[in-house]
This record gives structure tokens, sequence and C-alpha cells, in this order.
């Protein structure tokens, strides 16, 4: 059985970090896309971050580049999300996912919700200012 579970969300001041963490049993996070995306309250779900399979490359969306940074540890099996500088407009419910072959192998379908095979429950962010 695959699951994938979230943790580090919490209510932080405008400018603060937080390290957000999906810990993952049944699939190995090296051979999946895996990916951040986050709900604001009263919005679509959006892809924020991404790793690919067997590599060390990254993906972002373009409002949180540079504040954003994604990462795996294929020890722990476990990706990590580690955000700076963050604002109100942050506040969301943070999802990890993993997508598997072939989509995987297309960054055509980076951050394409329903090619996504497994999700986590989601960790809640909220940012004051």
């Amino acid at each position: 059985q695959v699951q994938l579970v979230e943790s580090g969300g919490g209510s932080v001041q405008a400018g603060g970090t937080l390290r957000l963490s999906c810990t993952v049993s049944g699939i190995n996070v090296d051979r999946y896309c895996m990916a951040w995306f986050r709900r604001p309250p009263g919005e679509d779900r959006e892809g924020v971050a991404t790793t690919y399979a067997g590599s060390d490359r990254t993906r972002y969306t373009e409002s949180v580049k540079g504040r954003f940074t994604v990462s795996r540890d294929n020890t722990k099996n476990a990706i990590y999300l580690d955000i700076h500088g963050l604002r109100p407009e942050d506040s969301a419910k943070y999802y990890c996912a993993a997508m598997g072959a072939p989509y995987c192998l297309d960054t055509y379908y980076d951050f394409r919700i329903e090619k996504y095979s497994h999700w986590g429950q989601g960790t809640q962010v909220t940012v004051s200012s």
C-alpha cells in the first residue's frame, strides 16, 4: 500500500521559514516525479515544485522561485519543501504527490493533477502579516 504523509505545516508570521516533509512508503521516491502542490482557500490546487525520477533536476512555478526549495532524500524515502520569506498569499494546504511512468518521463505532464497517482492528506500552512 502506498502512503504519503506530510508534516511540518503551521502558523507563522510573514517573512518566516518552514520545512515541509513528505514521508513515503510503498514506492521509491527516486523512481517517481515527486511534487508539491498547494490549495489556497477558495482556489484550485496548483503545483509549486517538483523533482524528477533518477535526476537532480527540479522545477518551480514562477511565483515561488527563489523562495521555495524542493529536495529528495532517497535514503529516507522522503521529499522536503523548504520555504523562506513566507507571504500571506502562501497560506494554503500543501500536498505531496507522486507521478510515475510514462507521464514522469515527459515534462509536459508536470503539475497536471490528473496524472499524479498518489497523494498525501496535506499539511496546513497559515501565514499572518
